[in-house]
């Protein structure tokens, strides 16, 4: 079996870092963790990022540019931005792997956790990514601000009920589907 590239390792570190920072968020994932899951050594792991903090932001960027593209790809037939909104909801509900809907989560708690502490840098970093997403988004409802503005409310609350691990049919839902366009 052929060895892996560097860019290759980097990958599965990547992948293997937005599955172990889901679960165990920044403070409580080690890189010795994610050493382990993609099967290197923490030194070998060092080469290919100079940090944890490297590593989760390569993930972060990551996670946030998947959702991204799926967006971008769920919505590039829509002839309206209603249809562009309920075809990107709708991908966004059936397409998404939970743990990286759990990982979004880590990222907004990591975000705030370095934040407090006075790491401006960190916050900055992901916020660029996040504000690409934001644009994408806003381009695709027809740069309506009020309409960006409810396709990102009634998402982070999808996401707050999702992470709180509520089943489909629970009362908590009711609505979504029949009033408004998600």
């Amino acid at each position: 079996m052929p060895r892996m590239t560097a860019e290759e390792r980097r990958e599965s570190v990547i992948r293997a870092a937005m599955s172990e920072f889901a679960r165990g968020g920044y403070h409580g994932t080690s890189t010795e963790a994610i050493a382990r899951r993609v099967g290197v050594s923490q030194p070998y792991l060092f080469r290919l990022f100079p940090g944890k903090q490297a590593i989760f932001l390569a993930a972060a960027n990551r996670c946030l540019e998947e959702t991204r593209l799926l967006f971008e790809e769920a919505c590039k037939d829509a002839t309206s931005p209603d249809e562009a909104n309920r075809m990107m909801a709708e991908a966004y509900l059936v397409d998404t792997d939970p743990e990286q809907l759990l990982f979004q989560m880590q990222i907004y708690v990591a975000v705030a956790s370095a934040e407090a502490a006075g790491d401006h840098e960190f916050g900055r970093t992901i916020r660029e990514s996040w504000l690409e997403f934001w644009d994408s988004v806003h381009l695709s409802l027809g740069a309506d601000q009020e309409e960006t503005t409810e396709f990102w409310a009634y998402g982070m609350l999808i996401n707050t009920l999702l992470s709180l691990g509520f089943p489909a049919d629970h009362r908590v839902w009711a609505g979504f589907h029949t009033t408004k366009p998600l």
